[in-house]
């Protein structure tokens, strides 16, 4: 294993790798040790007690936050007919069918959120194997296929600071929720939400203790133990 640089060191020095914090004292915490020249990314890794193997213990979802991600999100939109200037008119960046799908194909993948409205999906499924490792496929249960009436709501969720999260294969969920450079109480607050909408989320299957840990940290940064008992016990 590679040993870590001096900045990681003197960023790992002020946390206590033996406690676990409350979010507040996270955020802070993580805003601190943030030592890059770039405004590095605050991420939230949940290692859940649930078993993806097993279809009741299935887990994913979306949620809004409140504060965004601190970045543009590049919209396109899978769609025909008159759609295209509803989905247009909301600002989406991309908007197309068959042209725009050939330039996936291709390997243009300049974008962040994919909605399609249900009539595409047929021609859609054909880029899963492309969109599907970049978790960029749309999806009804994570609300990026809609009807054409839906897709100004579905565009301005996405604006906002619309997140999705998944079970991993090793049963933990990894999502951004801002960036170092935000106010503490305000990657706090998205934190609330994305918490609020994973517990919303518990699968029939799930037993015992939900989550088994959760860290906080940024891009670069050294990990951050939570406490997540107190917001868990309040569910």
């Amino acid at each position: 294993m590679a040993k870590q640089g001096k900045k990681y060191q003197e960023a790992a020095k002020i946390i206590d790798k033996e406690k676990l914090y409350t979010p507040e004292e996270a955020m802070e915490l993580a805003k601190k040790a943030a030592y890059t020249k770039f405004d590095e990314t605050v991420e939230l890794h949940l290692r859940m007690n649930l078993d993806p193997r097993h279809a009741d213990q299935q887990l994913r979802g979306v949620a809004l936050l409140p504060n965004g991600l601190g970045k543009k999100v590049r919209i396109i939109v899978f769609t025909q007919g008159e759609a295209v200037k509803v989905a247009e008119d909301e600002g989406a960046d991309f908007v197309g069918d068959d042209e725009l799908i050939k330039k996936i194909e291709d390997g243009w993948l300049e974008f962040d959120v994919a909605i399609a409205t249900p009539d595409m999906m047929a021609k859609v499924s054909k880029l899963g194997r492309i969109l599907g490792r970049k978790g960029l496929m749309p999806n009804p249960k994570a609300g990026t296929v809609a009807p054409p009436q839906n897709l100004p709501r579905v565009i301005s969720d996405a604006r906002k600071g619309r997140v999705e999260f998944k079970l991993d294969k090793t049963a933990i969920i990894h999502v951004p929720i801002g960036k170092a450079s935000f106010e503490g109480q305000k990657l706090t607050e998205n934190f609330n939400a994305l918490m609020d909408a994973v517990i919303k989320g518990k699968p029939s299957g799930a037993k015992g203790h939900y989550i088994k840990s959760a860290t906080i940290t940024t891009t670069m940064g050294p990990g951050i133990k939570l406490d997540v008992h107190p917001i868990l016990a309040a569910a």
